[in-house]
């Protein structure tokens, strides 16, 4: 057999494998029992799930109340007016997309503090109303401040730095608060979570932004046939070897930490004070370990760079614990969690010295 024919029974047979090893991992995402096993927090499972929903339900994101956006992947709907969410809950948005009814100009008053929130899910307020999220009992317990939620569901810290570049430094804050739990970390190395986003990676030692602008749901779902199964499997089991060797983690740390310096460096380059505020769940909000692993992360940011301030919620809400309180340690928080967030940062803003009660 001469060279030429050798070459073209190995190119066929390269091809035959391949087609067989595809078509194996398609029927294999397609049996329950199967794809229900290979679940990992990596883009192509999320990809599945996001064309899986949107096929049943027709909802673009994860909400109803989310709409497409082509540099952060998602937000909330602009000028939404008493939706009915999260069962019996009241959801409004302003002209922005930003929770609540009421819109803010670019020009501050002079004479008062702004604060910026930027956050996910547990900032943004899922499974609670307009006026029990941590941002409005706030604005509440101080008056002479102003207080801005600009937390989405589902965010990692990747897109909130977006987001405060895009929009954030428009409002000339004064104070640009962080709520930060460790889930978003995970966040910062997907290109697909609730939907299609935008992810940093390095690029000579510097932040590179990739995966932008983020493609629209029709694409996605246009050419979805199209991507390859075979890289899914490879994802996922990538991803288990990763998480198995504790590399995940240190890529998951090495990432945040940019982002977050990117953050410090933003708000001070307009002269605001960051604020990075650590948000318990789940077990954490009851557990008394003097500092998680992941707290011992977030403290070193502070550690490393000075101009960031940094504190943990965790022994706040112990504290409301030993006084009687309860808080919901399954999914987000309630109303009792939000005002307890919310009293522990006007303490800490207070004691600061970063505002001032009237």
């Amino acid at each position: 057999m001469g060279k030429k024919k050798r070459f073209l029974s190995v190119l066929l047979y390269v091809i035959f494998l391949i087609i067989v090893i595809e078509g194996s991992a398609r029927i294999a995402f397609l049996m329950p029992e199967v794809s229900s096993g290979l679940w990992e927090d990596e883009d192509y499972w999320w990809r599945r799930m996001w064309v899986q929903r949107h096929q049943n339900s027709g909802n673009e994101i994860f909400y109803k109340f989310d709409i497409y956006d082509p540099s952060k992947g998602w937000i909330s709907k602009p000028n939404l007016r008493d939706m009915k969410v999260f069962g019996n809950k009241v959801l409004n948005t302003n002209s922005k997309g930003f929770r609540g009814k009421k819109d803010y100009s670019y020009d501050k008053d002079q004479n008062r503090v702004r604060i910026l929130i930027f956050g996910d899910s547990f900032t943004f307020g899922d499974e609670v109303s307009d006026n029990e999220t941590y941002s409005y009992y706030l604005q509440e317990m101080l008056p002479n401040i102003e207080v801005i939620n600009m937390g989405v569901h589902g965010y990692g810290h990747d897109q909130m730095l977006i987001l405060l570049r895009e929009e954030g430094i428009r409002y000339k804050p004064d104070i640009v608060i962080i709520g930060f739990l460790p889930m978003d970390m995970s966040r910062n190395l997907l290109r697909f979570r609730d939907y299609a986003k935008p992810k940093f990676i390095f690029d000579d030692g510097t932040l590179k932004t990739v995966g932008v602008p983020v493609p629209s749901p029709d694409y996605i779902l246009k050419w979805d046939w199209a991507t390859l199964k075979i890289f899914h499997i490879y994802s996922i089991f990538r991803h288990r070897y990763m998480e198995s060797t504790g590399l995940l983690k240190k890529e998951q740390e090495e990432i945040t930490a940019a982002i977050l310096n990117e953050i410090i460096k933003v708000t001070d380059n307009i002269n605001a004070v960051p604020v990075f505020v650590y948000l318990p769940s789940g077990n954490e909000i009851t557990d008394k370990t003097r500092l998680t692993q992941d707290e011992r992360f977030f403290f070193s940011m502070c550690q490393t760079n000075n101009k960031a301030k940094c504190f943990s919620l965790r022994p706040y809400f112990s504290e409301k614990i030993t006084k009687g309180a309860a808080f919901n340690v399954h999914g987000h928080w309630g109303p009792e969690g939000h005002l307890a967030a919310a009293d522990a940062i006007k303490r800490y803003l207070i004691e600061g010295g970063y505002v001032v009660l009237p």
